[in-house]
């Protein structure tokens, strides 16, 4: 599969709703012959995944807002303009602390296809609205496992 040259404003992007949250595909693995993946997730308050871990290198970059992440065990807060790196193999999450916005790279690529898999098409460009149940971890576990990803706990605060 060869790159593709992308162009794109941020309302021509791949729209999911996610755990909560909006996750768009800013890039997606298949335009870069999987060397990455980009997205731009917006989080609302108290929202946050599982603990994990995964076989991509993510880099985080702060937008908007302030974060709440836990990385090996140890727990700094972040905001606009913070990046976090995070190398394969870390154990982390994160939790939102108002609304956050941050755009995440992935390398290689390949978690948008996680996302589009435990996600659903978001029907309108917005954050959804709250979850009415708990996400059903068994299953994002299941799914995770074949993307590289992990499940290591629950939520922070959970």
């Amino acid at each position: 599969m060869a790159e593709k040259q992308a162009v794109r404003k941020p309302e021509e992007s791949q729209a999911l709703w996610v755990l909560g949250g909006l996750y768009e595909v800013r890039v997606s693995s298949d335009e870069t012959a999987g060397t990455a993946t980009v997205m731009e997730f917006t989080i609302p308050e108290g929202a946050a995944p599982p603990l994990h871990t995964h076989t991509q290198h993510e880099i985080v970059h702060i937008l908007e807002g302030k974060a709440r992440y836990h990385v090996d065990g140890e727990v700094t807060e972040v905001g606009p303009g913070d990046v976090v790196n995070l190398p394969v193999g870390t154990v982390e999450s994160f939790e939102a602390v108002g609304q956050v916005r941050m755009l995440i790279t992935y390398i290689p690529g390949g978690m948008d296809k996680f996302f589009n898999e435990i996600g659903e098409p978001a029907t309108e460009r917005r954050v959804p609205d709250p979850l009415t149940e708990p996400p059903d971890i068994d299953r994002i576990a299941e799914i995770g496992a074949r993307y590289g990803l992990q499940i290591a706990g629950p939520p922070p605060g959970q």
